[in-house]
């Protein structure tokens, strides 16, 4: 199967590292032009050089702070006004661990602009011209935790469940537009995130991190963490034409981790 986006136009979220750098590499390499999203201009400014552009791509980045709502949406409106996107990949930096009896009120609010306001607020704006053009892909980074919950992540358990119940919503409002929107339920990558939560972890359980880490990879029946390329190669089928029946799912990507059917 050829999964080609040549001529189309994506805006990654949190392109910088992890899992939002692997999109979007594939992406490049199947044809689309990008626009990375994150905080770190300067390692922006290194991937794009070597983003794939034999395709007649143009790459770019845009820098924002997704932790900071108002400052977020002057950047996204002001990009909205001068570009137009047809593949919107929403994906921000994680909240931080800890469980329920450890968050304030204030905790759930930041995770809910950080996690559920900033997508919303960036689907709304990507849709107009999707809409008008009769195509358009949206595809939401989401957690296996939204279906079994993981005590440690309460505010991503929290607010990613909400936003997988929107996009479910959404799909049925924008289907005829010829848009699609699914999330996807990320498990354990190799990626500096989940180094940070191990981190964290192994000094809550006062045991060391490659414990952790064992531990974890016990967990997946594949034994193994997963390769952010291997997420690279979801995301660009659920952003092509091969994909186009495909809507308003919930798509776990975790090695077998899950147990509930």
């Amino acid at each position: 199967m050829n999964i080609s986006l040549i001529g189309k136009h994506a805006l990654v979220g949190g392109s910088s590292k992890g899992i939002g750098l692997a999109v979007a590499k594939q992406l490049a390499q199947s044809g689309a032009s990008i626009c990375l999203m994150a905080r770190d201009k300067y390692k922006m400014k290194e991937i794009i050089e070597k983003l794939p552009s034999g395709n007649g791509q143009s790459h770019r980045f845009l820098e924002v702070d997704f932790t900071d709502f108002n400052s977020f949406k002057t950047k996204i409106d002001n990009f909205f006004i001068e570009n137009k996107i047809d593949i919107l990949v929403n994906n921000t930096q994680g909240p931080p661990s800890g469980n329920s009896l450890s968050k304030s009120i204030e905790d759930y609010q930041n995770a809910f602009d950080l996690l559920f306001k900033n997508v919303v607020y960036t689907t709304s704006l990507a849709m107009l011209n999707m809409k008008t053009q009769g195509w358009g892909r949206i595809i939401n980074i989401a957690s296996v935790s939204v279906r079994e919950p993981l005590n440690y992540l309460v505010l991503s358990n929290s607010i990613r469940a909400a936003v997988v119940a929107w996009s479910k919503s959404l799909s049925e409002d924008i289907a005829a537009d010829g848009i699609t929107i699914n999330s996807i339920l990320t498990g354990y990558f190799d990626t500096e995130r989940i180094e940070q939560l191990n981190a964290a972890k192994a000094k809550s359980l006062n045991i060391s991190e490659s414990k952790v880490l064992s531990e974890m990879k016990k967990m997946v029946p594949a034994n193994r963490l997963g390769k952010p390329e291997e997420y690279g190669y979801l995301v660009a089928f659920l952003a092509s034409n091969n994909a186009a029946y495909i809507n308003g799912t919930a798509i776990p990507i975790d090695g077998g981790l899950l147990k509930s059917v």
